[in-house]
């Protein structure tokens, strides 16, 4: 039969059409080539990027045309483009916030600066006394001595310890924290007892009970244990309750200690301390010093809005008067703030165009986060005064050197969060000089509301020059 193929016998017999062997997958090279670059094919929006694909992988017209039966890759592509389904992969996730703080842990880091403040109240026994050759009542200079020296300490501790962590070595900023709390605590309580004059030894005690907390504040806060240590805290809150008998002051104040000094304890021999990864570089000593003279010149800048209370109020107790609390308090919200100028300025940096956008960008969100702290602070000053027992009035004069005060910490902590701490140390620092000076020399009260201005300016024209780069923004 003309055009016929017979097959499994000779003519005659039963015969079958011959029906073409449909090719398996594994013997098309078409198919094994659509199998092998499936994903790419399948996210192609045209067949001109699989084309592309095709020639990145080496192949030309003639081995396409050999192996393939396509006459080049443009072919090809389109014959692989119509066999594949699209599917487009999710777009990715936007990176993580590196600069993403949550408003109730700021809050509570707030709570747990300013807690301790009631413990001079609840201490005001122990540091009553005839006022020094200086003017200041009894037990203020051994009181500000451990403080000021704790201070300093405890911010260069911290700074290290931190940055051990940043190096994701644990153990290392354990072992920092197990050796350097101690040691702080010991070296405050001397400087507070060498400088103890005659009938101040219950001052003195008090100071080496208030050098021993920051010791273990610094430990429990460097490692996140926030909420335990506000629950240690939390007994100071009795000071505000009226009419107390004068031994449970004392009392509370030992509980709240010991408590604290407690959970430092058990949560530094809780944690691991042993070598760290290997290869880890150690972070400089002399990189923390500038985070402990900005420690130091902070310190006594509040110490001096403090200082106006005292002089007011006639106890050292006030040293934690309505100034000092309300600085102390909004330092949870100043975190917080910074948090979101990071994050604020981030976003900037990526929605604008132009050197000059950005700056006005970052100008912008700078007012704004300063303005709301300083606003913040206004109105705890406010709260503090009314509630605060025989506090004096808040004078236009006081509130500006307060707010002027408040500005110098925030600007200050924002550049030390984009690694400019030695400028903030440099103007604190000074500016605390001067306070001292001013002090000493018997200058008016306005000397503290300039001097806290140029301090603040100063600064500010810092923050200008930093941040208006976008270099550095980098996270």
């Amino acid at each position: 039969m003309s055009g016929s193929l017979w097959v499994g016998g000779e003519e005659g017999q039963d015969t079958l059409p011959f029906i073409p062997r449909q090719r398996l997958p594994e013997d098309d090279p078409l198919a094994e080539l659509a199998l092998r670059l499936e994903d790419l094919i399948a996210a192609a929006v045209h067949p001109d990027e699989i084309a592309a694909i095709i020639e990145s992988d080496g192949m030309s017209d003639a081995q396409i045309r050999a192996v393939y039966g396509h006459p080049d890759s443009f072919s090809l592509a389109e014959e692989l483009y119509g066999r594949v389904e699209r599917r487009y992969p999710e777009p990715l996730a936007p990176p993580a916030e590196p600069w993403h703080a949550h408003l109730g842990s700021c809050l509570l880091r707030g709570l747990v600066f300013a807690l301790p403040g009631l413990a001079y109240v609840l201490g005001a026994p122990l540091l009553s006394g005839p006022r020094t050759t200086l003017g200041l009542p009894g037990g203020t200079i051994p009181l500000l001595a451990g403080a000021v020296t704790g201070w300093v300490w405890n911010q260069s501790l911290s700074h290290r310890a931190h940055s051990w962590l940043s190096l994701a070595d644990r153990p290392a900023a354990v072992r920092a924290l197990r050796l350097g709390a101690p040691l702080g605590a010991a070296l405050s309580s001397l400087a507070a007892l060498a400088v103890t004059g005659p009938g101040e030894l219950p001052a003195a005690a008090f100071a080496a009970g208030q050098c021993c907390y920051l010791a273990a504040a610094t430990a429990l806060l460097v490692l996140g244990r926030e909420r335990p240590l506000f629950w240690a805290l939390l007994p100071l809150a009795l000071g505000v309750v009226p009419g107390l008998p004068s031994f449970v002051g004392p009392v509370l104040l030992l509980v709240s200690l010991t408590a604290a000094v407690t959970l430092a304890v058990l949560t530094l021999r809780g944690e691991p301390a042993g070598p760290g990864p290997r290869g880890a570089v150690s972070p400089r000593v002399a990189a923390s010093v500038p985070y402990g003279l900005f420690g130091l010149g902070a310190g006594v800048l509040v110490l001096y809005a403090a200082l106006g209370d005292i002089f007011r109020h006639g106890s050292a107790g006030t040293v934690a008067g309505p100034s000092a609390v309300a600085l102390t308090l909004s330092m949870g919200p100043a975190e917080w703030l910074l948090h979101r100028f990071r994050a604020e300025s981030l976003a900037g940096l990526r929605a604008t165009s132009s050197a000059r956008g950005f700056r006005g960008s970052v100008a912008a969100t700078v007012t704004v986060c300063i303005g709301a702290y300083l606003l913040i602070l206004a109105g705890l000053a406010e709260a503090g005064t009314r509630l605060w027992p025989d506090a004096p009035a808040l004078s236009g004069l006081r509130l500006a050197t307060l707010l002027l005060i408040g500005a110098v910490l925030w600007t200050g902590l924002l550049l030390q969060s984009f690694g400019a701490a030695p400028g903030a140390a440099l103007v604190c620092c000074t500016a605390a000089v001067a306070q001292t000076l001013a002090l000493l020399l018997g200058a008016p009260p306005p000397t503290g509301l300039v001097v806290s201005g140029a301090a603040a300016a100063l600064l500010a024209m810092l923050v200008c020059v930093l941040v208006g780069r976008a270099t550095a923004h980098r996270p």
